[in-house]
C-alpha cells in the first residue's frame, strides 16, 4: 500500500493550462501546414468581428475550421454551405473548449463540380443585377480607327488577331498586356478594361476592345469568371468583344460583353470589315451612281426638249401684245385731240361774272357762319379737356414730390458746382502746361537763341530783316542786332557775284554808325 502511494506521488503534476498548451504545441508541431478536403457545414457568413467559423466534414468525421478577418478579405472563393472545398492551413487547438480546429489560409473548390456550382451561383447573382441584360449591349463601330486588345503579349492569340486585322483592314492596334491564367488574371483584365476607358479622347483611345485568350480547362479560364471582370466589362463605355477560349468554352465575361466571338480570330473579323469588299462595294455603288446620274440627265434633257417643243415661238408670244401696242398708239393721238377739245370747251364755258362771284361769296359766308356757330362748342370742349388735364396733373403734384425733386435738384447743383471747380482747375492746369510748353518751344525756335551763339541779325531802315547780301545797296543804313544790344551800320559796297567776300572792319561815323562792308 505504501509502495503504491509512493508511485503516485512521483507522477508529475500539471495544471489545465499547461496540459492544454502542451497539447497545442504537440498538434501544431506534428501536423504543421496541411490540405484538407471536405464539405462546408454550418456556415453562416462572417460574424460581427469579421471572422468566419464553420466545419469541414466527410462521411465519417468532422473538424472545426476558422478563417480570420484578414484572410477572409483576400479569399478568391468564399466558402458556401454544402460546397466541397480543399482548405489549406494549420491544425491547432483551442484551449478554452478542449477542441482542435483548422485555421484556414486559402480555399479552392474541390473539382469541376464545385466550380460549376460556384459559377452557376455567381451567374444567377450577376444576372439578377441586370449585368447580362440585352439592353445594356452596345453596337460595335462599323469601321474603328483604333482597336484595344487585352491579352498576353507573348502568346499566339495576339499574333493571330494582328495578322487577321492586317489581312482584312489594317488599323492601329493597342495591346494592354495581362496574365490570362492564374490568381491575378481577373484583377489585371478588369484594370485593363477600366484603363482603356479612362484614356482621354485624343490619346489613341480604342473604339472597340477585344478580351482574348486561347482555349483551356475550366480552371484555366476561371479568372474570366471573376466578378470584378464581369462588372468592369459591363460598365465599359467602349464596346467589348469577348474571345475567351474556343467555341465550346464559355465564361461569365461572354455574357457581360457586347459581342461574343467563338475564337480570337473571329473577334478580329467582328472588329473590322474586309477592306477589299468595301472597295468593291464602293466601286459598284460609284458605277451605279454614275449610271443613275447619266440616266437622270438624259431624262431631264428629253423633258426639256419636249417642253421646248410644246412652247410657242417668241413671235407668237409677242404678236398679241404688239398688236395691242399698235392699236393703243393709234388711239393715243385721237384721244389727245379729243381731250384737248373738251378742256377748251370747259374753259370757254367757265367765264367769270359778278353773279358767279356773289354766289361764291355767299357760300363762303355760309361756311364761315357755320364755323362761328361751332366755335363756342369747340372752345368749351377744349376748356373742359384742359381743366381735366390740369386737375389730373394737380393731383399728382404733392409737397412731398416737390420737396424730393428740390432735394434732387440741389444735389445735382452741388455736384455740378463741385465738378465746375474741379473742371476749372483742371482746365487751368492744362492751359498752364500748354502755355509753358509753347513758351519753351518759342524760346527754342526764337532767333535770339541763335544770337546767343555769336550771330547777328541785319535789318534795314524799316526794321525788316535782310536775308541775302544781294538785297543790300551801297551806302544803305543798316541795323545790327546782337544778343545784348543793337548798333547802326552803313554798307560800304555791294558784293560782286558769288565770289568770296572779305569782311571789312566797320569805321565809326559821326553819328556812331559803323560800316558793315
Amino acid at each position: 500500500m505504501n509502495e503504491k502511494n509512493d508511485s503516485l506521488s512521483n507522477v508529475a503534476e500539471f495544471s489545465v493550462s499547461e496540459i492544454s498548451l502542451a497539447v497545442k504545441r504537440t498538434v501544431e508541431d506534428a501536423f504543421g501546414r496541411v490540405r484538407i478536403r471536405g464539405e462546408v457545414s454550418g456556415y453562416r457568413g462572417p460574424h460581427a468581428s469579421g471572422h468566419c467559423y464553420f466545419a469541414l466534414k466527410d462521411e465519417r468525421a468532422r473538424i472545426e475550421a476558422v478563417i480570420w478577418r484578414g484572410t477572409y478579405s483576400k479569399l478568391k472563393f468564399p466558402p458556401q454551405e454544402g460546397l466541397e472545398i480543399i482548405a489549406t492551413g494549420r491544425v491547432t487547438t483551442y484551449p478554452g473548449s478542449s477542441k482542435y480546429q483548422l485555421v484556414i489560409d486559402t480555399i479552392e473548390p474541390a473539382g469541376a463540380g464545385a466550380l460549376m456550382a460556384l459559377l452557376e451561383e455567381r451567374k444567377r447573382k450577376l444576372a439578377a443585377e441586370g449585368l447580362f441584360a440585352d439592353e445594356r449591349k452596345k453596337p460595335l463601330p462599323f469601321m474603328p480607327r483604333v482597336i484595344g486588345v487585352v491579352t498576353s503579349p507573348t502568346g499566339a492569340v495576339i499574333r493571330d488577331i494582328i495578322h487577321r486585322i492586317t489581312d482584312r483592314f489594317p488599323v492601329h492596334v493597342v495591346v494592354w498586356p495581362v496574365r490570362v491564367q492564374g490568381e491575378t488574371t481577373g484583377e489585371e483584365v478588369a484594370a485593363a478594361v477600366s484603363g482603356f476607358n479612362a484614356l482621354p479622347e485624343g490619346i489613341a483611345r480604342p473604339d472597340v476592345l477585344v478580351v482574348a485568350r486561347g482555349g483551356g480547362s475550366l480552371e484555366d479560364l476561371w479568372g474570366f469568371n471573376d466578378e470584378v471582370v464581369v462588372r468592369a466589362v459591363a460598365d465599359s463605355r467602349i464596346p467589348v468583344i469577348s474571345a475567351v477560349g474556343h467555341e465550346t468554352d464559355w465564361t461569365l465575361i461572354d455574357l457581360a460583353a457586347d459581342r461574343r466571338a467563338p475564337t480570337p480570330t473571329g473577334a478580329a473579323e467582328m472588329a473590322v470589315p474586309v477592306k477589299a469588299e468595301l472597295e468593291a462595294n464602293l466601286a459598284r455603288l460609284s458605277a451605279r451612281l454614275k449610271a443613275a446620274v447619266s440616266r437622270d440627265l438624259d431624262r431631264r434633257r428629253q423633258g426639256i426638249r419636249a417642253t421646248a417643243r410644246a412652247l410657242p415661238s417668241p413671235d407668237q408670244i409677242f404678236a398679241l401684245p404688239r398688236r395691242r401696242f399698235d392699236e393703243a398708239a393709234g388711239r393715243l393721238a385721237r384721244g389727245l385731240h379729243t381731250a384737248t377739245q373738251r378742256k377748251r370747251l370747259r374753259y370757254d364755258g367757265a367765264r367769270l361774272s359778278i353773279a358767279m362771284l356773289d354766289r361764291r361769296m355767299a357760300e363762303a359766308r355760309r361756311q364761315i357762319g357755320q364755323c362761328g356757330d361751332r366755335l363756342p362748342i369747340v372752345y368749351q370742349g377744349l376748356i373742359r379737356n384742359h381743366r381735366a388735364r390740369f386737375e389730373r396733373d394737380a393731383g399728382r403734384v404733392t409737397p412731398r414730390t416737390t420737396l424730393k425733386r428740390i432735394d434732387l435738384s440741389s444735389e445735382r447743383l452741388n455736384a455740378t458746382v463741385a465738378r465746375k471747380d474741379r473742371a476749372a482747375l483742371s482746365r487751368l492746369e492744362r492751359a498752364k502746361a500748354a502755355l509753358s510748353h509753347a513758351s519753351r518751344l518759342a524760346e527754342t525756335l526764337s532767333y535770339k537763341s541763335v544770337l546767343q551763339r555769336g550771330f547777328a541779325l541785319v535789318r534795314d531802315a524799316d526794321d525788316n530783316p535782310l536775308k541775302r547780301a544781294q538785297d543790300i545797296q551801297p551806302g544803305q543804313a543798316l541795323r545790327l542786332q546782337f544778343s545784348d544790344d543793337s548798333i547802326g551800320a552803313i554798307a560800304a559796297s555791294k558784293p560782286e557775284g558769288s565770289a568770296k567776300r572779305q569782311p571789312k572792319r566797320a569805321s565809326k561815323t559821326p553819328d556812331d554808325q559803323g560800316s558793315l562792308f
